[in-house]
This record gives structure tokens, C-alpha cells and sequence, in this order.
């Protein structure tokens, strides 16, 4: 261990720098990004500042920098950690760094091998754990079609070296609430969010805990009385204000939905993330549309030269599954064609880890713009169960069910769509639900 590893981090782990100030700066800038709080970048900065040699702040900085799609500041700002740590840092450190290195340049899966072997050895390094959690995460984005299980028994294994701390509550209880144990996972996320009200990541985990519990008015209220706390630039912001819009949807109420969208989601009111705008304003519209509401053609034209111009090319399932949808929408067949094509080469090429069903929710989404139901719902029923593969949260994916069930309810599947309705219906209560299944008592 170097001669200055004098001070740790909120864990007790040791940091190699003899700067109180720079510990403490680091430390404030890990619980800023554990709970997607603003000011994390002037924190690390200042930890930076005030020791230029604290090699794990510049590596905090470089995981920053990426997860705000920075990605060439990223990649330097990880290279001068890595250097930086080669005479000035612990084993652990060593091997944190490494792990953010491979988290920014990749393979993918060689970074969650890695994470889960640190893992064993340092429990308590947070920020690695992050790492596989989350909609977002490793497993999620791993092509695994049992990733709410894995994130569950991550948790679990670990949790008794974390006791009662609010960020491994906050997604501790998220990963039980997308695995179905709504109960206790909002139980858990509750505690979490009492601890630290400043805490986006739990605000947002709550939301998912009431919409699967279908206590969507009691999300609305959560979100009406929170969001003004958090500020328009925090990552979370127009994410959480979607969940708020989603519960408009449910509510029948369109209007309040397309306002929120206006003022919050869209491309040019955000301040989110790339993969947020584009996969939150694909998902609202959509569903808005397939609902029987109108939406403008405008507004798909906007998010369709925003969405092209920040992912050009295929790679990111979660999100090429939303550029598609959102080509198809916007009658941009050239567009759709390009990506769809693109996924189907990726995946004869074993480069598609979510596999077959990325290019087959492609291709219903666009028979059901053409209005071919039938052939639709034909594409999506026998790769339904495999829609968990593209990664998000379930509330995020449910829009394919839903079109899935629009289309059964459009090509006179009635039969299904009813066996479908019951059982959301008596998984949790819905006035969106309710309302078709009363259509379909006609």
C-alpha cells in the first residue's frame, strides 16, 4: 500500500491521496452520482484540483464524463487515472480503475466478468457495484433474458455489507421491485429515500415501485411535490417527469401527458441524457398514439432528426428498438429500413446479444403503423417473453406489450387480448386496463 493511502472513502475503503480535502471532495462527488444529484462534476473537480495525483478522482471524472456521452474526455480522463495509479494507488484502486476503463472502452462483457471478480474481493466499492444495476447497467444491457433475477441475487448477496446504507436500499429495493416483489421493494426504497431526500434515484425507483403496484396517482403526487426540489439539469429530471406523464396516459388524460412532454421531454426543452430523450420521447408518443390519442407529425419529425443525428448507427439495442419505432411512426421508411437492416446484419453476424426478437419488435412496430394488426401481433406473441433481452425497466418495455395488445384488439383477437388484460388486471389495478377490458365486453 502506498506510504499516503491515508485516507477512505464513505465505505472504509482506503484512497491513496494525503489530501483531506481531495478525500472528502471525492467522497461528496461518489454520493452526487450514486444519487444522480447535481453538482457530482464540480465535486470530482475540486478533488482533482486539489490533489492533481488522486488517481481514483480523475477515474470518478472519466465515469462522469461517459455516462454524459463525453466520450473522448472520457477515454483521456481514464488513461491519465490508469497512469496515475500504476505508482500511486492500492490494489483495489488498481483494479477500480481498470474496471471503469473497460466500462468506458469496452468489451462489455468482459467489464461485468471483471466487475463480479472485485466484487468477491472488495463487497463495500460502491461504485463498482453500481455497475450491473440498474435499467441502465451490465445486466441489463447484457442480452440476459433473466437480468431482473441477477440484479436481485447481486443484491442479496451483498447486502449485509451495506445494513442500512440509502443508496444499496435504493437500488436493492428497485431490483426487487422489477423482479416482481413490488412489496418489498418499495418497503426497501422507502427507507432509502428517508435517509437522503436529495436522492433522484430513489424518487425514480419509488415511481417504478407505484406504478407496478398501480398506485399511479400516488407517484404523481410524489413527483408534483418532489421535482421542483431537483434541478432542470439533474440526469434524471425529464425521466422522472415521463413516469408523472405516463400516469397521465393511464388517467385518459392525453393533454396533461403531450403537456409534460412539451415542457419536460422533448429534445429541445431536456437536458437528459441522449438515450433518455430519445427512448422517453419514442415511448410517450407512442403509446399516446396507440392509445387513440392525436399526435402531431411534428413532434415525431423532431425526435426523428434528433434521435438520427446522436445515434447515426446501430449498437445500442435499447435505444435502436426506439429509433426504429420512432422512423416507422414518422413515415421515414428509408430510416426504418437502414436500422432494422442494420440489427438483422448485427445479429447474423453474433454481434446482437438481446438476439432475433431486437429486429422482430422492428418490424411489428412498423406492421402496426401500416396497420397490419394481424401480422403484428404474429411477429410479437412468440418473442413476448423474450422482450426482457433489450434491457430497460419493465415499465420502459411495456409499451411493446401494449402494442401487442392493441394489435389483438384491432385484428379481432379478442380472446387474447382478455386473457391478457386479466392477467395485468389482477396483477395490479388500472384504469387503462379497465377501460379496454370494458370495450371488450361488448
Amino acid at each position: 500500500m502506498p506510504q499516503n493511502a491515508r485516507e477512505t472513502d464513505r465505505y472504509g475503503l482506503s484512497l491513496s491521496t494525503a489530501s483531506a480535502s481531495a478525500a472528502s471532495a471525492y467522497r461528496e462527488g461518489i454520493d452526487l452520482l450514486l444519487s444522480a444529484w447535481t453538482g457530482t462534476a464540480t465535486a470530482f473537480d475540486r478533488a482533482i484540483e486539489l490533489d492533481s495525483t488522486f488517481a481514483m478522482a480523475h477515474a470518478a471524472r472519466a465515469r462522469l464524463h461517459f455516462i454524459c456521452t463525453e466520450a473522448s474526455l472520457a477515454k483521456e480522463k481514464i488513461a491519465h487515472a490508469i497512469d496515475l495509479a500504476t505508482n500511486n494507488a492500492t490494489e483495489r484502486e488498481r483494479s477500480h480503475i481498470a474496471i471503469l476503463a473497460l466500462s468506458i472502452n469496452g468489451p462489455s462483457t468482459k467489464c461485468l466478468s471483471a466487475t463480479l471478480a472485485h466484487i468477491e474481493h472488495w463487497p463495500r466499492d460502491a461504485l463498482i457495484v453500481s455497475l450491473p444495476l440498474g435499467a441502465f447497467g451490465l445486466f441489463a444491457f447484457s442480452g440476459m433474458s433473466n437480468h431482473d433475477q441477477a440484479r436481485v441475487d447481486l443484491c442479496e448477496r451483498y447486502a449485509d455489507h451495506y445494513g442500512n446504507d440509502w443508496w444499496f436500499q435504493t437500488y436493492h429495493g428497485w431490483s426487487l421491485t422489477e423482479n416482481g416483489d413490488i412489496t418489498r421493494g418499495r418497503h426497501l426504497t422507502e427507507r432509502a429515500f428517508a435517509q437522503r431526500l436529495e436522492n433522484a434515484n430513489a424518487v425514480h425507483a419509488l415511481a417504478h415501485a407505484m406504478f407496478e403496484g398501480g398506485s399511479g396517482n400516488e407517484a404523481d403526487a410524489l413527483i408534483t411535490s418532489w421535482l421542483p426540489n431537483y434541478d432542470r439539469t439533474g440526469i434524471l429530471y425529464s425521466h422522472i417527469a415521463w413516469h408523472q406523464a405516463l400516469v397521465a396516459l393511464e388517467n385518459d388524460n392525453a393533454a396533461r401527458a403531450l403537456a409534460i412532454y412539451s415542457d419536460t421531454v422533448k429534445p429541445q426543452t431536456t437536458k437528459a441524457l441522449p438515450i433518455n430523450i430519445v427512448t422517453d420521447s419514442a415511448s410517450l408518443l407512442w403509446r399516446a398514439q396507440i392509445y387513440g390519442h392525436a399526435v402531431a407529425p411534428a413532434l415525431w419529425s423532431e425526435i426523428s432528426a434528433y434521435a438520427e443525428q446522436k445515434f447515426p448507427n446501430a449498437g445500442v439495442t435499447f435505444a435502436d428498438v426506439h429509433i426504429a419505432l420512432i422512423a416507422a411512426a414518422s413515415g421515414n421508411a428509408a430510416a426504418f429500413e437502414n436500422r432494422a437492416a442494420a440489427l438483422e446484419h448485427r445479429l447474423s453476424d453474433g454481434k446482437l446479444a438481446a438476439g432475433a426478437v431486437v429486429p422482430g419488435i422492428c418490424r411489428a412496430m412498423q406492421a402496426f403503423v401500416d396497420e397490419k394488426y394481424a401480422a403484428c401481433a404474429e411477429i410479437l406473441e412468440p418473442v413476448a417473453h423474450e422482450v426482457v433481452r433489450i434491457g430497460g425497466s419493465h415499465a420502459q418495455r411495456e409499451l411493446i406489450e401494449d402494442t401487442l395488445l392493441v394489435a389483438w384488439m384491432k385484428s379481432g383477437a379478442t380472446q387474447k387480448a382478455k386473457a391478457l388484460l386479466d392477467g395485468r388486471l389482477h396483477r395490479r389495478p388500472s384504469p387503462r386496463d379497465t377501460r379496454w377490458r370494458n370495450t371488450l365486453r361488448i
